[in-house]
């Protein structure tokens, strides 16, 4: 698929930066999905003009305007991104690619935790977030991703590429079928059950399932959701910031590569719906006069 603008990102500030940039006469094409948004299941009482609304009604409409001035939405997860000569290629779920002019980056903040006991204790210690960060320190060693969606499956099936054994833990699988049949035949070992506890001193040494199951791993990667936004921003060659938000230019919401801006709570504090909606407004705009080769 080729576009003009593609905005990562299908919450307030993603798809208002859809109106801005599809109103421009910018190609746009929103990709996310709705349930990932931080609004989703809430209620928003102090955004202006609405009263107090549900999260998913505020999607709804604003997925409806950004549909009715020429935007397309793709509900998958982002799970490659590369910057090209000019332009940015990304890798979806369904093995689908998009091919974009301008790239903005709404995906909100991530890094999903497990919450179990021994996964703040050993972050950094064998605990990881990112397998394709952090894949080359485990050449030889045992690994063990866990996450139920296509990003954990496209993990697993990576680590064994450097891992001597590699295993993956799920208890909802959401992952698209052939990302998981690829996994089985690149010889992953698939365990069917909630994590409990990671285990270690210095460094991992285990986790433990809630069906009684051990694993011996040398490294726990946990893939709860979509790549984030720090993710992604390395990927397009960008430096995320040491809480893995993104800085921007206040005045076009550009990040320092061309071609690629970000706008709500990725960028950091505060997390409310009306600065995402300012600042998509203007990622919209700067992204579509990029693409269309307006100063």
């Amino acid at each position: 698929m080729d576009c003009d603008v593609a905005v990562i990102g299908a919450g307030p500030a993603g798809i208002q930066a859809a109106i801005h940039s599809s109103r421009k006469k910018a190609a746009t094409i929103v990709i996310g999905k709705a349930s990932g948004s931080a609004v989703t299941g809430t209620r928003i009482g102090n955004y202006f003009g609405t009263g107090e609304v549900p999260g998913e009604d505020m999607l709804a409409h604003g997925r409806a305007q950004a549909e009715s001035t020429g935007a397309r939405f793709v509900e998958e997860n982002v799970i490659s991104a590369m910057a090209g000569d000019g332009s940015f290629v990304l890798g979806l779920e369904s093995g689908e690619t998009v091919n974009a002019k301008a790239v903005i980056l709404a995906t909100g903040i991530s890094r999903m935790k497990l919450n179990v006991p021994g996964e703040k204790e050993l972050f950094g210690k064998g605990v990881s977030y990112c397998a394709v960060c952090d894949c080359n320190f485990y050449r030889g060693k045992r690994a063990v991703i866990v996450g139920n969606d296509s990003e954990a499956a496209v993990s697993a099936e990576l680590m064994t590429g450097y891992a001597s054994e590699t295993h993956w833990v799920f208890w909802d699988l959401k992952a698209n079928d052939a990302l998981v049949s690829k996994a089985r035949a690149a010889g992953v070992t698939f365990h069917e059950s909630r994590p409990s506890a990671i285990e270690g001193g210095d460094r991992v040494t285990s986790i433990s399932l809630e069906d009684g199951t051990s694993i011996q791993t040398d490294g726990v990667f946990i893939e709860l959701g979509a790549k984030s936004a720090a993710d992604l921003a390395l990927d397009l060659g960008a430096m995320p910031e040491l809480d893995d938000t993104i800085k921007v230019d206040g005045s076009c919401c550009c990040v320092g590569v061309p071609g690629l801006f970000a706008c709500g709570d990725v960028t950091g504090k505060p997390w409310q719906v009306a600065k995402a909606v300012g600042q998509g407004c203007i990622a919209g705009m700067s992204a579509a006069d990029y693409a269309r080769g307006i100063e």
